[in-house]
């Protein structure tokens, strides 16, 4: 268990299944008053869609379970730092809180990259934890991609 109530090892779970299916292993969690109310793992390849990111399946499925579109008082903890993508959905769902672990120097739109919450034009920004579990969220990233260019 990490630091964060078990909520970041919910998100690490999501992401090691995400990998066992052959996706990009992220995951992520939707936690509302105290409890996880979505998950998801990466589902581009199954769904067949460049949008099927943990974040962004996770803010839809938190959205449907309670019944609006708005997340205010959500957190989301996600294993990887965001792209820019899913930074806006996450600024666009007034999520509180975003946790996440392993920062993305290539890819990330947090604190890296666009840096989408310090633009004028973002006019939401979440609180934001870095670095939680970070050394695992790295581990599981880097343990896929291996495993697939050893197998290639």
């Amino acid at each position: 268990m990490t630091e964060t109530n078990g909520f970041m090892e919910a998100a690490l779970e999501e992401a090691r299944a995400a990998g066992g299916r052959g996706e990009v292993p992220i995951g992520a969690v939707v936690v509302h008053e105290g409890s996880i109310v979505a998950r998801a793992g990466n589902e581009t390849r199954a769904l067949r869609d460049i949008t099927a990111h943990a974040e962004i399946l996770a803010i839809r499925r938190a959205a449907e379970t309670i019944g609006d579109e708005r997340l205010s008082g959500a957190d989301l903890y996600v294993t990887l730092e965001p792209c820019t993508m899913c930074a806006a959905a996450i600024s666009f769902a007034r999520i509180r809180r975003l946790y996440y672990g392993a920062e993305d120097p290539k890819g990330g739109g947090v604190d890296n990259g666009v840096r989408f919450y310090r633009q004028p034009t973002c006019h939401h920004v979440p609180e934001v934890y870095s670095g939680i579990a970070e050394m695992e969220s790295a581990e599981i990233l880097r343990g896929f991609f291996r495993d697939r260019r050893e197998s290639h």
